[in-house]
């Protein structure tokens, strides 16, 4: 297999680099670059993978490289990275973080791909959508399918212009099913619930929801229906839900985050 590097070894590295080792690459295959001496000897004592204070050193020889910084941090991370050429393919995960702005901040050689994984990637049941450069070659796509499917499934994404609605839904989606879980909870322990009951159906709840609604060819709103009974406590609820304009809470939330995700890429334009 060929060397992978990782700029930044913070909770995603970490699952990516868990991901692929479990997929049978090797750990002297894998370099990162981490500034913080504390993470390193982390990682190396956890993955037995190569680190190193200076980016160059765990880039070099990389035939894959994974940019995960922090947006703001991506322009000053670029320009201090050596030149690299066109045999390595340079994934971002940062949000807000253009391929435009990628080919100017590395220059005419590396193959540009853009990602936007989830935090279930942390427990292997991530989702990450792939934006690559017009003409970016089918093998390129594969391999980085195979990176982030090693940590939950992957979709592609051919018009870079949705990216930022795919944070919205996807990247910043954990939350908003956080938010609901947290309310369910409280209502429930109001209704006389256990704090660790109402933990437990909610998440289980959630959990086996979700699975159906993965599952089931006709998708959530047929699912809906068929546990909606007319005049039952599932009506009476979705009622309510109905009249505090749950749908258009939900359209307008989704628009403010990818209003926000296209104002961090203007960002760093200054």
């Amino acid at each position: 297999m060929s060397k992978l590097a990782f700029v930044g070894g913070g909770n995603m590295a970490r699952s990516l680099i868990g991901g692929m080792l479990a997929r049978g690459q090797r750990p002297e295959q894998i370099a990162v670059g981490e500034p913080f001496a504390e993470a390193r000897v982390a990682l190396n004592q956890q993955f037995g993978v190569a680190v190193s204070e200076d980016n160059a050193s765990a880039v070099a020889g990389a035939s894959m490289l994974v940019l995960a910084v922090k947006p703001q941090k991506m322009a000053e991370v670029c320009a201090a990275l050596p030149a690299l050429d066109q045999s390595v393919l340079v994934i971002s995960i940062a949000a807000g973080v253009t391929l435009p702005q990628m080919r100017r901040w590395l220059g005419p050689g590396p193959r540009l791909l853009r990602v936007m994984p989830n935090t279930p990637s942390l427990v292997g049941s991530g989702t990450s959508a792939l934006c690559g450069e017009p003409g970016l070659g089918e093998a390129d796509y594969a391999a980085a399918e195979r990176l982030f499917g090693s940590v939950g499934s992957t979709v592609r994404i051919d018009d870079e212009q949705l990216m930022d609605a795919v944070t919205a839904v996807s990247g910043s989606g954990p939350a908003y099913f956080f938010l609901l879980m947290e309310a369910m909870e409280a209502a429930a322990v109001a209704q006389g619930l256990s704090p660790q009951a109402a933990r437990q159906l909610v998440t289980g709840t959630a959990l086996g929801a979700a699975q159906m609604a993965t599952q089931d060819p006709e998708g959530p709103a047929q699912l809906r229906r068929r546990v909606t009974s007319p005049g039952g406590t599932t009506a009476a609820a979705l009622a309510v839900f109905e009249h505090a304009g749950l749908t258009a809470i939900t359209d307008q939330a989704i628009a403010a985050a990818t209003a926000r995700g296209r104002a961090l890429a203007a960002e760093q334009e200054g």
